[in-house]
């Protein structure tokens, strides 16, 4: 004989009607540890609960959330749910769904720390612009916490791998328990006090309760009002205190917080080495361009010296000499021609010139020139000048021109 066939929506719609018949689970409360928090777009908070050997999923709806849940649901968080448990039919799978949510124990905690993170959020505390930037090259480093601890043990071997010349000065404080944030506070007045370069506070890591001196308001507040700037490195990495906020700069470990506060001797060598070469380099850019400067000036001093400026007019007078004498010589040779036809054309005026060609003239006997035949009588001394000499005559007999005509 077969068995009866279901389909899976039958017994889904089964399962769930036995959920709901159960008294237990129509109205229970359920401790653990918050995991794999959503916010949906639509207002829904879809969750699982934990603990060390199980887990179950959960759903808060939006209609819930108004009087169910007063904070900020995030994983890790210790949590009590009250709701009941069913069956999603579509799915296939149990939840638990919850109608109002509350911390448990540890999860208070998570609410004072919120609560103070706002508040010193704020006022301004952890503000980015007050934030002091950290030497580069520190020569005392102020440490406070715990004398003996795996903390302290890092922080001078790291230092001393680092950079071995820079001091550290250690305040021993409570890290943990009754007062413990009391001697951070005066650790960080002391050392600011001291005149450290940096301060470094922390600890190793441990839970909430444990790391809860570095959640105190008054560490925040005396790590603001230093003057000195702080590194902080509480705890492990996936650890952050509201002195992490509060500090110049957050470190993961104390380790972290010691390598960022003493630079490591090396890189600082390798880095003058480099200055160095840099400098020198600029040193020579800088000198060559200095004597190409230094030779232009030299050579506009030169263009200015008396020197070499009497050099330069000697040469333009050598220069205008010489065409002083081309133009003399020019206007001589200009004025020689000239002469020469002056004296031709005088020449040819002159009644000597004539004398060559058989011509003379008569002077009487006082050497006055004969220009009429009336001046000059019959047997009267007369001279007669050619080209070569005189001749000395005597008038034997004067005719006039009408006379020797006939």
């Amino acid at each position: 004989m077969k068995s009866k066939v279901f389909s899976v929506t039958q017994i889904n719609t089964y399962i769930k009607r036995m959920f709901q018949s159960d008294y237990a689970l129509r109205r229970i409360s359920i401790k653990g540890q918050v995991s794999n928090c959503k916010y949906h777009s639509s207002g829904h908070i879809y969750f699982s609960l934990k603990d060390e050997e199980s887990q179950i999923s959960c759903v808060m709806f939006v209609s819930a959330r108004y009087n169910g849940l007063q904070f900020e649901l995030e994983d890790g968080q210790e949590v009590i749910v009250d709701g009941n448990v069913s069956v999603y039919e579509r799915g296939g799978s149990y939840q638990l769904y919850a109608q109002e949510i509350r911390l448990n124990g540890i999860g208070e905690l998570y609410v004072a720390y919120e609560m103070l993170k706002q508040k010193l959020y704020e006022e301004g505390l952890f503000d980015h612009e007050i934030k002091k930037p950290i030497p580069k090259n520190p020569k005392k480093i102020g440490v406070v916490t715990a004398r003996t601890g795996a903390a302290i043990h890092d922080i001078i071997s790291t230092a001393k791998r680092r950079n071995p010349y820079v001091q550290l000065v250690l305040y021993p404080a409570k890290v943990q328990g009754e007062g413990a944030s009391d001697t951070i506070v005066s650790g960080i007045r002391t050392l600011d006090q001291y005149g450290v370069d940096t301060i470094i506070i922390g600890r190793g890591g441990g839970s909430i309760e444990d790391l809860w001196a570095f959640n105190e308001e008054n560490v925040a507040r005396a790590i603001y009002e230093a003057k000195t700037p702080i590194i902080s490195g509480t705890g492990h990495e996936v650890d952050t205190t509201i002195a992490d906020y509060a500090a110049d700069l957050r470190a993961a470990t104390p380790t972290a917080a010691c390598e960022l506060a003493v630079p490591d001797i090396t890189e600082v060598m390798e880095g003058i080495a480099n200055r160095e070469y840099t400098m020198a380099a600029l040193l020579k850019q800088i000198i060559r361009c200095y004597q190409m400067k230094l030779q232009k000036y030299q050579i506009t001093i030169a263009n200015y010296d008396p020197r070499f400026q009497l050099q330069e007019q000697k040469m333009r007078l050598s220069e205008l000499e010489e065409q002083i004498q081309q133009v003399m010589k020019n206007k001589m040779t200009g004025y020689k021609h000239k002469l020469e036809l002056y004296a031709k054309e005088l020449h040819g005026l002159s009644p000597t010139a004539k004398l060559i060609n058989g011509f003379g003239y008569l002077e009487d006997q006082n050497g006055e020139p004969v220009t009429s035949v009336h001046k000059v009588k019959e047997g009267d001394q007369i001279s007669l000048t050619i080209s070569d000499g005189t001749i000395l005559a005597m008038a034997k007999q004067i005719r006039t021109m009408d006379e020797k005509g006939k």
